[in-house]
């Protein structure tokens, strides 16, 4: 792969990560306790707390794969 597609596959997967972000903030906001009806305080939480570990998940695997391919960018080695 080419320094220049790799650097630019990098900055997507960090932007991804950007993305990730905003949809778990608008999942946290639509899934908020209200006054006048809707979810309560148990299913909110079991929400956020599940959806918030698929997001980190998909965090974690996108720094992973940027990361590699910013040292791949570089020069650097290949990851296996």
């Amino acid at each position: 792969m080419p320094p220049r597609i790799a650097r630019l596959a990098a900055f997507g997967a960090f932007g991804a990560v950007l993305l990730f972000i905003a949809i778990f903030a608008l999942i946290a906001y639509a899934a908020t306790p209200r006054h006048t009806g809707g979810i309560d305080v148990v299913q909110a939480t079991v929400t956020w707390i599940s959806v918030g570990l698929v997001v980190l998940a998909l965090i974690g695997a996108h720094v992973v794969v940027g990361r590699g391919l910013l040292e791949l960018s570089r020069g650097g080695r290949r990851p296996l």
